[in-house]
């Protein structure tokens, strides 16, 4: 308890600079930083019309479209289930937003700091007959809290790549009170699972990766394929999700690969859409800087005198895969570990990777034995072999192709999920007994189907 008191007095010291932090957020990153900053410390209205809801966790934007396909199995299977989704950061909150605006049983709040009592207010208040964290966040008061007051607890798509591993065993003397606090854990592969069980971790089930479970939004697949056409028969390469110094990087690249093809090549529009959009100034200056012929999304639609276009929209990632014949993954060109490439290849867009992977380093193995993703050395090697897609159509068709069926191998996570999560929404005896301030809690019925088994994705020849 003592190290619990230590911990919460450096929350309590930190307030006025997190308070500040956010303000800074709000001005050089997103205005959505500076808003709901009550919420963080624990201050949240909860409707009584939504009684005992269960609460998702999404930290931000990946975890929160990891989230869309169980919360849309909650609703479909359960709809008097109202759910509380938090998030930490506001491009999260945007696509939760664009996701669930129009559900009334869904409502956002922003996630408490993890201060005793700023949990135990936000618990207070909104009640909650679960929490599903999504991947890994392991907070110590949410967790200590949520027990003493018989939430149930579970890691929802939980990953635990080997660097994180590593880091993960420094704390190994405190692990313990996290396994005890959580009722399961959902992970991904047989790999996370092994190694939170060598962690100490009980109750660990392998259920899937349910980002496999998403399918394209419809109207931004019909946006895509408008944009393609102002093209008219030019091919469009997009670099999706770049980091801090990566355009650099892959410019460079591109720029030598320019030099060695003739005048009259005609080459394709490069769709740059960085993962942070409030680089995109920066961006458009090394462009400027570099004499493209450049425009942004916000200000213009993509047309053949452009050499580049300038990815500066929110949630539209779908839409630039479907417009693009290949795509440059970004955050694995230098070391931050990667981004998720399954978007992509559920738009037909073959991802081309890089070296840095290490957040995502089990499914780019996967990939690459189904041939459903590429990885390579380096930025020029990249740009090679997305060239390749770009003018080989029986190259490109292939490739699409093995993502089709690298997804439907390993779909299914979403109910292997529910099938071990609706346990734990049933209500206790009391719970039963009892209403919240005249409200009935919500009862559900039992479940009737086991986990399925885990699927094995069939042989399939070797990278290229």
């Amino acid at each position: 308890m003592r190290t619990y008191h230590i911990y919460d007095r450096l929350w309590h010291w930190a307030r006025p600079l997190l308070e500040k932090r956010l303000k800074r957020l709000a001005e050089s990153r997103h205005p959505g930083y500076a808003e709901g900053i009550a919420e963080r410390f624990g201050v949240v209205t909860w409707p009584e019309t939504l009684a005992r809801p269960v609460w998702v966790h999404a930290v931000s934007v990946g975890e929160t479209r990891a989230a869309q396909p169980l919360i849309a199995a909650l609703r479909r299977q359960y709809p008097s289930l109202p759910v509380l989704l938090t998030h930490m950061t506001p491009t999260g909150r945007e696509t939760g937003a664009s996701a669930w605006s129009g559900d009334p049983l869904v409502r956002q709040a922003w996630a408490p700091y993890d201060h005793t009592a700023w949990v135990a207010a936000f618990v207070a208040a909104t009640r909650p007959r679960a929490l599903l964290l999504m991947e890994t966040e392991l907070w110590p008061n949410w967790l200590r809290v949520a027990q003493e007051t018989a939430i149930p607890i579970a890691l929802i798509n939980a990953r635990l790549s080997k660097r994180s591993f590593r880091r993960y065993r420094r704390w190994q003397r405190w692990l313990p009170l996290a396994w005890e606090a959580l009722t399961l854990i959902a992970a991904q592969t047989a790999d996370d699972a092994e190694r939170f069980r060598e962690l100490g971790a009980k109750h660990v089930v392998v259920t899937g990766n349910l980002k496999f479970d998403q399918t394209p939004n419809p109207e931004l697949v019909a946006l895509g394929k408008s944009w393609q056409r102002h093209l008219g028969n030019r091919a469009a390469l997009v670099w999706a999700s770049t980091r801090d110094g990566e355009e650099k990087l892959l410019l460079d690249a591109w720029e030598r690969l320019l030099e060695t093809f003739p005048p009259q090549w005609r080459a394709p529009l490069l769709v740059i859409v960085p993962r942070h959009s409030e680089r995109c100034d920066a961006v458009g200056a090394l462009l400027t800087q570099r004499r493209y012929q450049w425009a942004r999304r916000s200000e213009a639609l993509p047309h053949p005198g452009l050499d580049v276009w300038l990815g500066d929209s929110l949630g539209e990632m779908t839409a630039y895969y479907t417009m693009a014949r290949a795509a440059l993954i970004g955050g694995s060109w230098k070391p931050f570990g990667g981004q998720n490439p399954l978007e992509a290849i559920a738009a037909g867009c073959p991802p081309v990777v890089g070296p840095h992977v290490f957040h995502f380093e089990d499914l780019v193995a996967t990939g690459r034995r189904s041939r459903a993703i590429v990885q390579c050395p380096d930025p020029e090697a990249g740009l090679r072999y997305a060239l390749r897609l770009l003018h080989s159509a029986e190259l490109h068709a292939e490739h699409v192709a093995q993502g089709a069926l690298f997804l439907a191998a390993h779909r299914g996570a979403t109910d292997r999920t529910m099938a071990i999560v609706a346990p734990l929404l049933t209500p206790s005896a009391a719970e039963r007994d009892s209403a919240v301030d005249g409200v009935t809690p919500f009862t559900l019925p039992r479940t009737a189907h086991p986990p399925a088994s885990n699927r094995t994705p069939p042989a399939a020849p070797p990278r290229p």
